[in-house]
Order: structure tokens, then sequence, then C-alpha cells
């Protein structure tokens, strides 16, 4: 299969769906030339650097060598190549070597690489992640040290919140912060699941790490985020290492590890026993990072399967002449057209609530990211899920088997309805949180918006 970036359908998402234009002003850094040549851009790289290693990398898989983690062969070139194109650098703060562009900018550009290859981009996702949290509540030393090297994807950075017995309640995680005279703080202790933990790929990997200090409260209320780098400043190796690699159902060349650490110096993100709500800027990017996950591998789904229904002769003719096929093939086409459109609206919201100066304004904007997360989240990814299946059963036995390649997308995207934050979290957090913020405001504004957009659409009016 060759994967095709859908530009055409990626920007008609960003501009017209989610109104990218119309939201913001942005005369003075972005016009649709230079948007149409960043998404052409992206979508080249996508399908010419990052497709060709999907199938043989997910074969290949990962190696543990040590405590080293050796990529699978062509990522190390795939990711210099990635970094020299300054991809990283799309929404982040020019003061660090960004561009400052919409975050929405960088999550459309961003779609093409998760369709291609979707174990590849899980790197950079994280570091983008990292890059957010410490931009909002990194002290200014921590800053000058670090964003300029994320940035521009000379290291990379990963989320370590799970443990054994710390799963969607982070509240009962057992990892201990022991202070230093020196300002500095001792991690001890075992994450697992930590994706792109340890690899060849950058020159340092710079870890935020959820950890209590000696006299934290009990729960949730005593956790408190910290940095770890696997280089310190002073070049020296820090005592963190991966102890184990998983072996998985899908994303095989995505390393998901086991991070020991053992005495590894760090220091305090943000303020002290407030580290969930420094990490929820970070996991916040992570969920609806993930939910365009789902849109691109249902993409990249939907676009194998209707090559193989053409080319497929059965009774006489292709097999995209029978209505079950067209029927499925319509439906994974439509509806990830809607699942992109929530994503971009989700990411637009985020810029709004950033960017527009009218503190009314700005709030609403800001509720309306906060109800339409989860949703982004979790509806993006069941229906990756579900298309991938539907691409399967188009496939016939031919889905069924690796040889057709069908059978990966399935098993890359059954992981996003799970991390960062299961789907039922998801709608826990929608219906207990998100919608019961305001008492309702921003549903009902949402839904008022919806309605009054169906009457301008004589085909939905009436």
């Amino acid at each position: 299969m060759t994967y095709a970036a859908p530009v055409k359908d990626i920007r008609f998402a960003l501009e017209h769906c989610a109104g990218l234009w119309s939201a913001l002003d942005l005369s003075a850094e972005l016009d649709p030339d230079t948007l149409a040549a960043i998404l052409e851009n992206a979508g080249a790289f996508a399908a010419e650097t990052l497709a060709p290693l999907n199938r043989p990398a997910d074969r290949a898989g990962v190696r543990l060598d040590g405590d080293a983690v050796i990529a699978a062969p062509g990522f190390k070139a795939a990711y210099a190549e990635f970094a020299a194109g300054g991809w990283l650098s799309l929404a982040a703060d020019p003061a660090y070597g960004g561009q400052g562009l919409p975050c929405a900018v960088a999550l459309a550009a961003f779609e093409p690489m998760h369709a291609a290859n979707m174990s590849f981009g899980l790197c950079p996702m994280l570091t983008m992640g990292a890059i957010e949290a410490l931009t909002q509540h990194g002290s200014h030393e921590q800053k000058r040290l670090y964003l300029e090297k994320l940035v521009s994807g000379a290291w990379a950075g990963t989320m370590n919140l799970t443990e054994p017995q710390a799963g969607s309640d982070l509240g009962v995680l057992r990892t201990k912060a022991e202070p230093s005279a020196d300002g500095s703080f001792r991690l001890t202790g075992q994450k697992i699941f930590i994706t792109w933990g340890e690899h060849d790929l950058a020159e340092n990997i710079i870890h935020l790490v959820l950890a209590r200090t000696p006299d934290a409260p009990a729960g949730s209320k005593g956790v408190s985020l910290f940095l770890a780098p696997k280089i310190l400043p002073n070049g020296s190796r820090n005592a963190l290492r991966c102890i184990g690699v998983e072996e998985k159902m899908g994303i095989h060349a995505s390393p998901t590890c086991t991070m020991a650490f053992e005495g590894a110096t760090a220091w305090l993100v943000g303020a002290e026993n407030r580290g969930l709500a420094a990490m929820f800027t970070m996991m916040n990017s992570a969920r609806l990072n993930v939910g365009l996950e789902g849109v691109a591998i249902a993409e990249a789904a939907y676009q194998k399967a209707l090559a193989y229904a053409k080319e497929r002769v059965q009774g006489g003719g292709p097999i995209i002449q029978h209505p079950d096929v067209r029927r499925m093939l319509i439906a994974m086409k439509s509806k990830t057209q809607a699942a992109r459109a929530i994503c971009y609206a989700t990411g637009l919201a985020a810029d709004c609530a950033k960017r527009i100066e009218d503190d009314e304004a700005r709030a609403a904007a800001k509720a309306r990211e906060d109800l339409l997360t989860p949703i982004a989240k979790a509806w993006s990814t069941d229906w990756g899920v579900e298309a991938a299946s539907l691409g399967v059963q188009i496939h016939g036995g031919m889905g069924f088997v690796e040889e057709g390649g069908a059978a990966q997308f399935y098993r890359d995207a059954r992981i996003a309805p799970i991390y960062e934050g299961t789907n039922g979290i998801q709608a826990v957090d929608l219906v207990g949180r998100k919608v019961q913020a305001d008492g309702g405001a921003a549903m009902r504004a949402l839904i008022a918006e919806a309605r009054a957009e169906a009457q301008d659409e004589p085909r939905l009016a009436a």
C-alpha cells in the first residue's frame, strides 16, 4: 500500500469545520499558502520516509541490549530527518526556537505521521507534551536548560506516571523523592508502560516523573512532578535505566519500557504536591494527540481497504461494486472525517484559550477545550479500532493474515482507547467533571452552536 496524506481533507477540517481563520487573527504569522506548504511537506515526509518503515519495523520491533534500547532499523535516520525538518518547533515558543504557530496547525501536520507510522509518531508526540508542560510549569532555569533542545528534537521527552499498583488511580503511586541539600531530589521507584522510555534516537531523554516527597499528604494531593534527565547537565549518566521492554499486541516498534529510578537526580517542576495539575498539561496534550492517532489509523486503514476493494476481483468485477463493501468504505470515510473535525476543533479551542485577549471569550474557549478533549480522545480512538476492523473485513481472509497488512492497523489501533486514560475514564471525566464544571453551560453552548449551524444548512434543517 502507498499511503498518501489526505491534505485536502485535513485542510477542510481545520479551516472550515474547526474554523481556523475566523477563530484567530493569524495575519502576522500564517496564511493559506503557508499552511498548505506545511501540510504538503508533512505529508511528503510521512509518505516517503515513515510509511516505508511501518511494516518492516513492526516485524523487527525493538531490541533491549543491557539497559539500552535499540530502535527498529531505519528509525534513527528517520528521526534525524524529522528533527532537521523542525517539526517539533511548529507550535513551540519562539523564545526557545519555536515558530509560535497554533497547536491546531501542529496537530494537522502530525496526522500524516501518525497514519504512516504510529510507532514512530509516539516519540515526538510525548516530546510535544513535555515541551508544553515545561513551558507552562517549568522554572526559568529549567526552560533555559531543556526547552531549546527539546524543541529542536535533539532531546526527547517522556511521561512517567504508571506503576504496577497505580494505573488510573495515580493517588496510590509509591515512587519516592528525597530532597538533597543542593535543592535537587533523589527519585527511587519503578515506572511501567513508559512509551519510548529508553531509545537511541535522541542525544538525551528528559523524563517527567510523578513521585512523592517524604511528608506528602496521602492520595492525589501528595503527588509532585519532577524532571529527571537521562544525561545530567554535567554530562554524567543519571541513576535511571530501562530494565525491561514489553512484548505487545501492536505498536511493536515503539518501546514500552519498565524504568527503574535508583536514586536518580531530579528537580521539582511547579509547586510541591501539585504534580497532577502540572502533569495534566502534558496529559491533555497527549489525549488530544491520541485521539488524532485514532483518526490517522482509521485513514490509513481506509486507504488500504479502498485500494484492495478496487483491485480484488470476485464475481466478475472488483469487490467495490458490492453494496456491503461500499457501505463499509463509506462508513470509514465519513466517520473518519467527523473524528478529524472534532480533534481539530479541540486543538483550535486550546489555541483560543491561550491567544484570545478578551477574558470572557478566552474562558469560553477553555471550557470548550475541556469539554471536547475527552470526546476527541474517546470517540476518535473507538472509531479508529472499528475502522481498522472494517478494513480487515473488507480484505476478507487476507485481512486476517499478517501478509495482507490490514491486521497491523487493527493491532496498532487497539492501544489507543487504553493509554493516556482509558475511554471509560474519559466518559467519567466528561460526565462527572467537564459537563458539571459550569453547570452544563459549555455543553449547552456547544449544542446551541450545532443547532444554529444546522439551521444554516437546508439539508440538515429539513
